[in-house]
């Protein structure tokens, strides 16, 4: 009983990142043990994922019915699209500078690379389109995350609408969402463990070969995700917000810690929802209708590599890019994060879109995406981590614009 108090009276974020290190050190050092607890990794993962959909339908719809006023998502919805633009953009031009600068695939041959299919690129069009789902249920068991974002906004403002009549509604929306957030505390307390054994497989599988066959391209990941974090956030958490750094990145450091082990926007969602809300003193309302839009659009880690893997594929096919070229890429990448499902490895598939723009062959294409794939697990993780990053900061943004936020107990961060 001793050893369990012990146990939860140390920080969450401290037995994750103790969880990390012991993980990294079982896959480098014992390849079957990893293999062997594997199992664990997998059962977090779908954890995280049983509860994506149910977050996502309720607390956006909670989130707006608590607004009391439809007219208010008019301010906070175009604040949160432009931010994340913002963000984007920049991180494609990130992506981008460092990987001309580093040239990552210079000298790289392709020659020994097994091509991998991309499958049937959608159109701009059908992506709009299918943003109304024929049919809820099916959307809902597909995780059709746009979908069920529209769907959730429109129970939301419907509640709102009913008025009188929409008011036994709206009270079960807030009751569910208060239930959903207990049961993420509860599946979090698995997070140690689950992020052990997923590092772990992870090293244990491709650790070793990203760095000695992709290892600047992996640099460059890192790198490039520093500078967005590290500069572009936290200037915009310092000088628009007016708020200190320190204390937003240690409130949110449970929920970096859960991007970098599941390589999922998604799967961060529940996390993100609880920081926002315990140790950032957002407003409820606000985190519940942003931080899931974000979880859908803001993509700055996956706009950066987008723009980084974009280079380092003209680099390894040995083609000069001219500043038009520059362009069509800064601009096909934003694009193309923003369409990006919030899924692992979802973000390579998108390199097609943006090379396509600038008369790249698809089959040269899958030659670039066979070389990367088997050790892109690693990758995404990195990169994953400024996407939730962004998603935070730019909840954090909208909150302080709209009186939301809780200064006092955003100054504290108090990390359970």
């Amino acid at each position: 009983m001793r050893l369990l108090r012990g146990w939860f009276a140390v920080p969450l974020w401290k037995r994750v990142v103790a969880g990390l290190v012991l993980g990294a050190l079982l896959g480098a050092l014992s390849p079957d043990g990893a293999a062997a607890i594997k199992l664990v990794g997998d059962l977090f993962v779908r954890l995280i994922k049983m509860l994506v959909v149910p977050v996502v339908l309720v607390t956006i719809a909670a989130g707006i019915a608590a607004l009391g006023d439809p007219r208010r998502l008019g301010p906070i919805g175009g604040r949160t699209l432009g931010l994340f633009a913002l963000t984007t953009l920049v991180s494609v031009v990130i992506g981008m500078a460092v990987g001309l600068v580093v040239r990552p695939g210079a000298g790289i041959t392709l020659a020994g690379a097994a091509p991998h299919a991309l499958g049937t690129p959608v159109s701009p069009a059908d992506q709009l389109l299918n943003i109304v789902p024929a049919n809820i249920v099916d959307a809902l068991a597909r995780g059709d995350m746009l979908a069920i974002i529209f769907t959730a906004i429109l129970l939301g403002v419907g509640s709102v609408i009913a008025g009188e009549a929409g008011k036994p509604v709206v009270a079960l929306l807030q009751g569910l969402t208060a239930v959903l957030l207990q049961i993420v505390r509860i599946v979090m307390e698995v997070t140690p463990f689950g992020v052990c054994a997923l590092i772990a497989n992870a090293v244990a599988t491709s650790g070793a070969a990203v760095f000695v066959n992709i290892g600047w391209l992996a640099l460059c990941v890192l790198f490039a995700a520093l500078v967005q974090m590290l500069i572009v956030h936290a200037g915009l958490i310092a000088l628009v917000a007016r708020l200190p750094v320190g204390r937003f990145f240690r409130g949110i450091i449970d929920a970096l810690a859960i991007a970098f082990s599941t390589a999922s926007s998604s799967a961060t969602l529940p996390v993100a929802l609880r920081v926002a809300q315990d140790n950032l003193g957002i407003a409820r309302p606000i985190a519940s209708t942003v931080l899931p839009l974000g979880a859908s659009i803001g993509k700055d880690g996956t706009a950066m590599y987008v723009g980084l893997l974009g280079q380092f594929a003209l680099q390894a096919l040995g083609i000069a890019p001219d500043p038009w070229m520059l362009a069509v890429m800064l601009l096909t990448g934003a694009l193309a994060a923003f369409g990006t499902a919030p899924i692992p490895s979802a973000s390579l598939f998108m390199l097609a879109a943006m090379l396509a723009a600038v008369g790249v062959h698809p089959e040269q294409t899958a030659l670039v995406v066979g070389l990367v794939l088997p050790f892109d697990r690693l990758l995404d993780m990195t990169r994953t981590v400024p996407s939730a990053s962004a998603n935070l900061a730019v909840t954090t943004l909208v909150a302080r614009a709209e009186n939301a936020l809780d200064e006092g107990r955003f100054r504290q961060a108090v990390v359970e």
